[in-house]
């Protein structure tokens, strides 16, 4: 048996989302804040014995506390809720459990059990909250519901989980209908208890290098284990006859060493001639030793050197506690003799903390390894738990199948638009349910499965850091991935405090991101060159200008749906954003060039030409060089800059480099800076009170 999926109702800023379980491993990643914490306390909350707060609930759902008080519809009150999916083998034990656990069910191989948090008596509340803040002769009070219920105790004192079961119910052609039945509190309980239990491993370890603070030692972690372990008869046996041996010494020693200060505090009548005498024995446990009186060591065994703990790097520590936890959750519910919850779910939270790149590649298998041993060693092989594993590492998801991945995404508000501001909610998406299209590329037809390969390879091959972006840049090549921060200094200074991934794609992939970027939307900006070639015939490279030129770029045709150079150029700015995709597209503009009194609308097919013929009195001043000698008339210097970037002896990544190094002001090309702009603008909308401050310049007032 196995939890198949979760719905999470107005809790912090998932306000209905649904998430699908992976039976081994599920990934949950996305940017900070999205809500990937999010997830993991709501099972806190309902199951880890953490009290609800009202800041528990949405942002949106604050106002319908007070709305009670205006309507007194109780059915207004929010409440937070989660549902938990399962799914069984009907060959298993567990079905037959189950069947037992809700008899009236009608599909025994998929189980519901909805959990809701909620205001318990509408009524007491309210008189509750007119005692405490009545209303004034003006109709205010002096907090407003909400505020009352943040106050210490009355949220918990008003609210209370109510269980129902679920159950699907199908229909012909339509959406199963999803039918529930409350249970009682008590069985409501039992029966959670019998489906699920869970643990965590926090991000927050306390793993640190302090020798003062012994409670946040690998030690204690040990200790935890070791004291599980004591239920097993023959180690609690052969443990307690080493303690019981050395509990006797240790106590003839201390009768030695206080002898003389026991008999001091006999003659102050302590205790008196009619109590009994004081005796100081010791009185260690198995577990308490390891706790508190056992040292763990590095030794390197050729040497016989020892080291203590805290001489050794967080990073080793942290994955040792995260070994050892996922080792001993697991033994122990293995180990539960009686009424074993079916599933069990591990929550590890950002294991990427203090551990390099390979050792965060290798984790998940490494934590699989101490699990299926512990599995191995109880008997029960067949018994794992199921993880959820939250990430910001990108080497953590290169090592996992791509389906396993569930991305967090920050939206707004549900009725709400971009002009709100900011966005309190989340959506999360399955890369499950990801499907690739079929594309013809170069003329040969691509299947789905695989376009798809292709993304997983990319993503895998290049550490793709995608999932934790606010947007993506897609670019040629190296040039581009090397100017981009200067440009984006330049051009659109407000997308330094964004995070944005860039992707070094090539004109002839780009195109190829396009399923998977409307899938996650996220937007992005595709800055690509014209690739100009000749009209007819084999695709020869020409210059940009030609009459009739077409483009050799697979993005752009599929991207812009033109084939010529002059319907690329015939297109606006307003033509190459592309809102129901949420993209931009940028490629080499006309640059008015003036040399002196000379001007001439000069036509780049690459980045490298933009920027020589934007640039073109650096080139003139020798400031910039591309190693020839610009010619005088602009016609001919044209021409020869042509050629002399399409030559093969062109270094296009020392071009780069020199502009970087460039003492002087160079000016960003001007289908990039328009393309950052419109990414800047997306990302980053002007505020309210820059708005309005802009009106009132524009208005004098």
């Amino acid at each position: 048996m196995r939890v198949s999926g979760v719905a999470i109702r107005n809790f912090r800023r998932l306000e209905n989302v649904q998430i699908d379980i992976e039976e081994r491993e599920s990934i949950f990643v996305g940017p900070n804040n999205s809500g990937k914490t999010s997830a993991t306390a709501i099972f806190r909350c309902f199951l880890g014995g953490r009290e609800f707060k009202i800041h528990d609930f949405s942002v949106a759902r604050m106002a319908d506390f007070d709305a009670f008080i205006a309507s007194e519809d109780a059915d207004k009150l929010p409440k937070i809720s989660l549902d938990l999916w399962f799914t069984i083998d009907p060959e298993s034990i567990a079905f037959g459990r189950v069947f037992t656990l809700l008899p009236k069910l009608s599909d025994f191989t998929r189980v519901g059990i909805r959990l809701s948090y909620e205001i318990e008596d509408a009524k007491k509340l309210r008189e509750h909250y007119d005692a405490a803040y009545p209303a004034q002769a003006d109709g205010t009070r002096a907090k407003a519901l909400s505020q009352y219920l943040a106050l210490d105790g009355n949220l918990a004192r008003h609210c209370a989980v109510r269980y129902f079961s679920l159950d699907e119910k199908s229909h012909d052609g339509a959406p199963p209908e999803i039918v529930t039945s409350e249970l009682e509190s008590d069985e409501g309980k039992r029966l959670l208890k019998h489906l699920i239990r869970v643990e965590f491993v926090d991000a927050q370890r306390n793993i640190n290098d302090d020798d003062n603070s012994r409670s946040n030692r690998l030690s204690s972690a040990f200790a935890a284990f070791y004291q599980k372990n004591l239920e097993q008869i023959g180690h609690a046996a052969e443990a307690h006859n080493v303690i019981d041996e050395n509990n006797k010494q240790l106590t003839d020693h201390y009768a030695k060493q206080f002898d003389p200060l026991i008999k001091l505090i006999k003659h102050l009548g302590v205790p008196s001639i009619n109590d009994r005498e004081l005796r100081i024995i010791s009185s260690l446990s198995p577990e308490t030793a390891l706790r508190g009186s056992t040292e763990l060591l590095y030794v390197d065994p050729n040497r016989q050197h020892e080291l203590p703990e805290l001489y050794n790097g967080l990073g080793f520590k942290n994955l040792i506690y995260m070994a050892i936890q996922a080792r001993h959750f697991h033994s122990q519910w293995v180990m539960t003799a009686e009424n074993r919850s079916l599933c069990l779910m591990i929550f590890i939270e950002e294991p990427e903390v203090h551990l390099h790149a390979q050792v965060q590649q290798t984790f998940i298998s490494n934590i699989w390894e101490v699990i299926n041993q512990s599995a191995v060693a109880s008997g029960e092989p067949e018994l794992l738990p199921q993880l959820v594993v939250t990430t910001h590492s990108s080497h953590i998801m290169e090592a996992v199948e791509f389906e396993k991945v569930r991305y967090f995404q920050r939206c707004h508000i549900n009725g709400e638009t971009a002009a709100s501001g900011i966005r309190n909610a989340s959506v999360v998406r399955s890369l499950r349910a990801f499907h690739a299209d079929a594309e013809t590329i170069e003329g040969k037809l691509v299947s789905p499965s695989e376009s798809l390969a292709f993304l997983k390879r990319y993503l895998r091959l290049t550490h793709c850091d995608l999932f934790f972006a606010d947007a993506a840049i897609l670019v040629e090549g190296a040039v581009e991935k090397l100017l981009m921060p200067a440009m984006i200094e330049s051009a659109a200074a407000r997308l330094r405090t964004t995070y944005i991934t860039v992707l070094e794609v090539g004109g002839a992939y780009a195109h190829r991101f396009e399923g998977l970027l409307s899938f996650l939307h996220i937007p992005y900006l595709v800055i690509t060159d014209l690739d100009s070639v000749v009209p007819t015939g084999y695709p020869s490279a020409c210059r940009a200008d030609v009459v009739g030129a077409r483009t050799s770029n697979a993005s752009l045709k599929k991207l812009c749906g033109k084939n010529t150079v002059a319907d690329l150029m015939a297109l606006t700015p307003t033509e190459k954003q592309h809102t129901e995709r949420d993209r931009c597209i940028a490629f080499q503009i006309d640059i008015l060039v003036t040399d002196g009194t000379a001007t001439a609308t000069l036509r780049p097919r690459t980045l490298e030409e933009a920027i020589a013929y934007e640039n073109f009195w650096l080139l003139r001043s020798g400031t910039l060089s591309i190693d020839i000698t610009i010619p005088d008339l602009l016609n001919d210097a044209y021409e020869s800059i042509y050629n002399r970037i399409r030559s093969d002896s062109f270094k296009k990544t020392d071009f780069a480099m020199d502009i970087l190094a460039c003492t002087e002001k160079w000016i960003v090309p001007n289908y990039i800076a328009e393309g950052l702009r419109w990414l800047e603008k997306r990302l980053c909308p002007p505020s309210s009170s820059a708005t309005a401050a802009a009106v009132a310049v524009a208005t004098g007032t």
